[in-house]
């Protein structure tokens, strides 16, 4: 009899930000796959009884292969298992559950998607940044820093990094690595000002999170965080500061109803996402 494998989103790291079918999943099931990104805190959730397999790969140290891991999920499935493949953050992004997918339906295996808070959205909660705001940015950007084969020259010209910058958007860095000084290169070879605020996030809604907060220009000098970590540039990062607010970041004239902001008149123009 066949089992079913769930990709299961695990948050960025506070057992409190599991979704209610993620924790009934983890306290049921029979098999667990996860990532090192899951924090100890959420393993304790796991079922007693459940095999708990260890199948992270970090920083370019790789205990175990991709296609180990797609077929251990199926082989536990096969046999009749419920098997949650746990991912830090959320399982669409940037956690290689496409490849993932793509092995189960080629064998025939039930599966189910269920989704978490991805690591930019509660490093940024913690760290008190609006991602979007109606005066500073009306666009997300998520990337990665690391590329797979094939890309090498786009990520050593900067160029993939232009059609993003440019717009104004927030951009979000996973995977920022420890050479702040070649980020910041990139960012600026992509046409981004030297002034752009950013914030390096490290441990993201851990107890021992940190948040650095800097320029493009000065993200050389930044400090090395503990990984994982986080790269947050645009205007938004101002935000995170109160004396910055006071200073004029929102407009004294557009402050309005005891302080709270405006709201613009409806232009039809729909907020977006853009996950590259």
């Amino acid at each position: 009899m066949t089992g079913k494998v769930y990709l299961v989103g695990a948050g960025p790291g506070d057992p409190e930000l599991l979704t209610i079918k993620a924790l009934r999943l983890l306290q049921s099931c029979e098999a667990v796959l996860h990532d090192d990104l899951v924090s100890p805190e959420i393993l304790k959730l796991v079922s007693p009884t459940a095999q708990i397999h260890k199948v992270g790969k970090r920083c370019g140290k790789k205990r175990i292969l991709q296609g180990e891991i797609n077929c251990l999920m199926v082989a536990l499935a096969a046999s009749g298992l419920r098997v949650v493949r746990l991912k830090g953050g959320d399982p669409l992004i940037f956690g290689r559950a496409g490849e993932e997918i793509e092995f189960l339906r080629r064998s025939n295996i039930p599966f189910e998607i269920v989704p978490g808070v991805t690591s930019a959205f509660g490093a940024a909660a913690t760290a008190q940044i609006p991602l979007t705001h109606r005066r500073a940015s009306d666009a997300l950007v998520l990337v990665t820093a690391h590329r797979g084969p094939g890309n090498d020259v786009a990520e050593k010209d900067g160029s993939d990094w232009s059609k993003l910058v440019t717009s104004g958007a927030t951009l979000v860095i996973y995977m920022p690595g420890q050479d702040y000084a070649e980020i910041a290169r990139r960012l600026l070879a992509a046409g981004l000002a030297g002034k752009t605020p950013c914030a390096i996030i490290s441990r993201a809604t851990g107890k021992d999170q940190r948040t650095h907060r800097t320029t493009v220009f000065d993200l050389d000098r930044a400090p090395q965080l503990v990984s994982p970590t986080l790269l947050v540039v645009g205007e938004v990062v101002r935000l995170a500061d109160p004396a910055s607010v006071v200073a004029g970041v929102i407009p004294d004239a557009a402050l309005a109803n005891d302080g709270l902001p405006a709201e613009p008149p409806f232009t039809g123009r729909a907020e977006k996402e853009m996950t590259a």
